[in-house]
């Protein structure tokens, strides 16, 4: 690939990352949200109460920030945190009423910013999206742990 074609490439990522998360931003401030809380809620949402530390992995956050976001999100009433009964040091994290509440308006944005983001192209390019974008993220990571 010459300099011209990997500048376009690269360009391009990097603008719809930059994009994708300032439009992230204005969908979810409405909601009291910041990006990052979101994707919590959806798992929490999807896979019901968590260890902490398995909130952090399924995410791919680091365990300071899961429990910057957790801290936030239990004090605005949408978690709750109980102590793990195996090992008291861990932390049960899991949506209250209010926080499923929140995770069906959040998946109700999630849709919208989807269609936004996909709008005018075709319905098959559409579908195989989700598979490119993570064979690039997987090429992204396997270079990076070399």
């Amino acid at each position: 690939m010459d300099f011209d074609q990997a500048d376009a490439v690269n360009q391009a990522i990097r603008q719809l990352s930059l994009r994708h998360r300032a439009r992230t931003a204005a969908l979810l401030a409405p909601l009291g949200l910041h990006p990052g809380q979101e994707v919590l809620l959806l798992e929490l949402a999807r896979t019901g109460p968590m260890i902490q530390a398995q909130l952090s992995d399924a995410l791919g956050i680091e365990p300071p920030s899961v429990t910057l976001m957790t801290r936030k999100l239990e004090a605005s009433g949408h978690i709750s945190r109980t102590p793990a009964p195996a090992d008291k040091r861990a932390s049960i994290v899991e949506l209250t009423d209010s926080g499923k509440a929140l995770a069906e308006r959040v998946k109700q944005m999630w849709c919208a910013l989807a269609e936004e983001t996909v709008a005018g192209l075709p319905a098959r390019t559409v579908a195989e999206l989700p598979g490119v974008l993570k064979t690039l993220a997987g090429n992204v990571d396997t270079k990076r742990s070399r």
